[in-house]
């Protein structure tokens, strides 16, 4: 919540943090014993032109386009107790 008077502002946080997994990070992929699946990734619609998907392939390969993941601190402790 942000309120302020003026030029002066002051903000209420709810105390969440959220915890970055990036591809690189072995918690990046989940599993059920069979399937291995990423927790974030880039979905292209069948309709996007070609040269937009080699544009962002390109940016991906270069390391331009990175998928990331945010969980919440709390359940990512609790993910990691269930193991």
């Amino acid at each position: 919540m942000c309120s302020g008077k003026g030029s002066k502002m002051t903000f209420t946080t709810t105390g969440i943090t959220f915890k970055e997994i990036q591809q690189s990070d072995p918690d990046f992929t989940m599993t059920d014993g069979i399937k291995i699946v990423p927790r974030a990734a880039f979905k292209i619609s069948n309709r996007c032109p070609d040269n937009y998907i080699s544009l962002i392939q390109e940016c991906i390969n270069h390391g331009w386009l990175k998928p990331v993941a945010y969980v919440k601190e709390s359940d990512y402790v609790w993910e990691k107790l269930g193991e």
